[in-house]
């Protein structure tokens, strides 16, 4: 079970599970124009290669290597059939608790994951069903979902509602835990608006409930709730700029959970083509999360001292938890992507992010002070061709 491998997602207020991802791909935000939902003209197979690292001051921590393959392909006419294979090449230093990482406790893992779906299309809507499954030496996962899309006579408004659940197998090679078990269940709710003919907006609601196993057999005195209760409600907002002929994207996502972790996110894109085969992307995305009620900072017990909780002594059962993605903190993402069309068929893209954290830049409170800064570097290569 390693680290979730997208810093530049907020690390845990992010639904976690096979089924809320598949969820999300289903309602994604369409372009500046209104544009009925058809079956693409043409299939196309993408590579891409993704290199992430992050560190601590004192240390580099986690390292990943993943190539990913994915193919779209019209079949039949009103059909469509979609298909990703991702393996992720994982090693770092094994955390252990708060921000501290066993230098003795190296860690390797190898992940591999995929999921397809079929789409089929109507004269004002679509029908999508979804499978995933993802595969480590300790955990794996397996998804279902069945996504749905409906629009108005003038295609300027379009629902969507979907449903997803998951199962989970927790086998950590510590042995602290055996055949352990979580569930999630999924349901989405979306309408995408035309506000005017340059603006396009969209809102979602998704609520997640799972039961099972959440807490991390690999970190001490990690003891988290066995239930948990997920809410996200998501805003979009695309603006097409006549002046430059560019888009910009514009977010903000509220998301809440019975850990009692409440978190904002502002997001922000632009999208300028440059001539007939350029695309640059520069984005930005700001982040604060409120910590989980049961997560305890850096302050030991005054007797029996680090690691131990204060008050663990007289009550060792109860729920704890020093995982700093519970924590209470800010984040900075910075990224820019660059794409390039050549010829009919193909394009080329690069994409670099940074991230950042810390327990000081949490706004509407105050953070958690025991957290280091945690950075965090992203570079993904990508070539498609269609055909």
């Amino acid at each position: 079970m390693t680290t979730p491998l997208q810093p530049s997602r907020e690390p845990d207020s992010v639904a976690d599970s096979l089924a809320t991802s598949l969820l999300a791909a289903a309602l994604l935000l369409p372009g500046v124009h209104a544009q009925a939902q058809t079956p693409p003209e043409h299939g196309s197979v993408s590579l891409r290669y993704l290199d992430y690292a992050d560190r601590q001051p004192g240390f580099d921590r986690v390292r990943v290597h993943a190539p990913s393959i994915a193919v779209v392909a019209p079949i039949a006419g009103d059909w469509s059939v979609e298909g990703t294979l991702t393996a992720d090449d994982v090693s770092g230093a094994t955390p252990r608790y708060h921000t501290a990482v066993s230098g003795a406790s190296r860690m390797s893992d190898y992940r591999k994951a995929g999921d397809a779906s079929v789409t089929r299309y109507f004269r004002r809507g679509t029908l999508t069903a979804g499978a995933a499954y993802s595969t480590e030496h300790d955990y794996v996962s397996r998804a279902l979902s069945l996504n749905g899309t409906v629009s108005s006579e003038d295609n300027n408004t379009t629902w969507a509602f979907g449903l997803a659940g998951s199962r989970d197998r927790i086998d950590p090679v510590n042995r602290i835990v055996e055949r352990e078990r979580k569930r999630t269940v999924s349901v989405l709710a979306g309408v995408t608006r035309v506000l005017t003919p340059n603006d396009i907006g969209q809102l979602t609601l998704t609520r997640t409930n799972g039961s099972g196993y959440y807490s991390d057999p690999y970190k001490l005195f990690d003891n988290r709730p066995r239930s948990r209760r997920q809410n996200t409600v998501l805003l979009r907002w695309n603006h097409f700029l006549d002046g430059t002929g560019g888009t910009s994207r514009l977010s903000y996502r509220y998301y809440s959970d019975s850990f009692d972790i409440r978190a904002h996110t502002l997001g922000a894109e632009y999208v300028q083509p440059i001539g007939s085969d350029w695309t640059v992307v520069p984005e930005l995305r700001l982040y604060t999360q409120r910590a989980a009620s049961f997560y305890y900072d850096p302050v030991y017990d005054s007797v029996l001292g680090e690691p131990l909780p204060p008050g663990f002594a007289a009550n060792p059962g109860r729920f704890s938890s020093a995982d700093q993605r519970l924590a209470g903190f800010g984040a900075v993402t910075v990224g820019l992507k660059v794409a390039r069309r050549i010829g009919k068929l193909w394009t080329v893209d690069l994409k670099v992010e940074a991230y950042e954290q810390r327990g000081a830049w949490r706004v509407f409170g105050h953070g958690s002070p025991g957290l280091a800064p945690y950075r965090a570097r992203t570079i993904q290569l990508g070539v498609t061709r269609q055909w």
